[in-house]
C-alpha cells in the first residue's frame, strides 16, 4: 500500500509498498482509499508544507488495476470515476506539488504524474507513456480533459493517438515534465525544489488553482458513463 515520508515541511508520498520491490502502484480501490487517508493526514498539519509523490523501484505506476477491474466490468464506470476523484484532489491541493518520476508511468499512471504542479524524470531508466490506443482502450472524458489541458495540443496528440514512450530526456523535451535528473538525485532534487515552494501552502494558492484549473476541475467531475474497452 502507499505510504508517507516526512521531510521537514516536505511530505513524500510513496504510491508502493514500503520496504521496496518492484511494486507496480495499480490503483486498487484500497491503494486509493489509502492515498486519500495519507492526503488527508498531509492536509491536516500545520505551517508550510508541500507533496512530493513517488515511488522506489522500476515503477512509479503503471495506473489502472486490470486485474481488480475486469471481473466487475459492470463497476467499470464507477472505478474511473474514483480514479479522476485523485487526480481533481490533486490539481487543486492547496499545496504545491511535485510527482517525482522514478520509473514507468503508464496509462492512468502517467496521468497522475500530470495532476501535479510540476513534474521531475528520472533520466537514464523508466518511461511516460499512455498506451491506450494501442490496448483498445479508451480516455475518458476526464481522463481527455487531463491530457489536453495540461499538455500541449501536438504533444497531447502525439501522446494519445501513436502510444509513444517518452524517455525522461524525450518528455523534458516536450515539456511533459519540468526537470530531469540521475535516480540518486532525483528524489533529493524534487524534495529541494518543494521545500522551496511549501512557504506558498494556504488558501490562496488553493483558490488559484481552482481558478486556474477551473475548466479542467469542472471535466474530472463529470460522471463517466458507457465506457468500453476493446472498441
Amino acid at each position: 500500500m502507499a505510504y508517507l515520508e516526512t521531510r521537514d515541511a516536505v511530505h513524500v508520498l510513496y504510491l508502493g509498498e514500503p520496504g521496496g520491490g518492484d511494486d507496480e502502484a495499480r490503483f486498487h480501490p484500497d491503494r486509493l482509499a489509502e492515498i486519500h487517508r495519507l492526503l488527508d493526514q498531509v492536509e491536516q498539519t500545520e505551517g508550510p508544507a508541500a507533496l512530493v509523490t513517488t515511488n522506489v523501484g522500476k515503477f512509479f505506476t503503471n495506473g489502472l488495476d486490470l486485474e481488480y477491474i475486469f471481473p466487475r466490468m459492470d463497476e467499470l464506470d464507477a472505478y474511473l470515476d474514483t480514479v479522476h476523484a485523485l487526480y481533481r484532489r490533486l490539481v487543486a491541493l492547496p499545496m504545491p506539488t511535485i510527482a517525482a518520476i522514478n520509473g514507468h508511468a503508464y496509462g492512468a499512471g502517467a496521468m497522475l504524474a500530470t495532476a501535479h504542479d510540476f513534474r521531475h524524470m528520472r533520466a537514464d531508466r523508466g518511461f511516460y507513456c499512455l498506451p491506450e490506443v494501442t490496448l483498445k482502450m479508451p480516455f475518458t472524458h476526464a481522463m481527455g480533459a487531463l491530457i489536453t489541458r495540461r499538455l500541449t495540443p501536438q504533444v497531447a496528440l502525439e501522446a494519445m493517438t501513436t502510444g509513444r514512450r517518452y524517455s525522461g530526456p524525450e518528455a523534458l523535451e516536450r515539456g511533459i515534465v519540468d526537470a530531469v535528473a540521475e535516480e540518486a538525485d532525483l528524489l533529493d532534487g524534487a524534495v529541494a525544489r518543494a521545500a522551496e515552494l511549501a512557504p506558498l501552502r494556504g488558501g490562496n494558492l488553493g483558490r488559484m488553482k481552482e481558478q486556474i484549473h477551473a475548466a479542467l476541475i469542472a471535466d474530472l467531475e463529470v460522471e463517466t458513463t458507457g465506457t468500453s474497452i476493446g472498441d
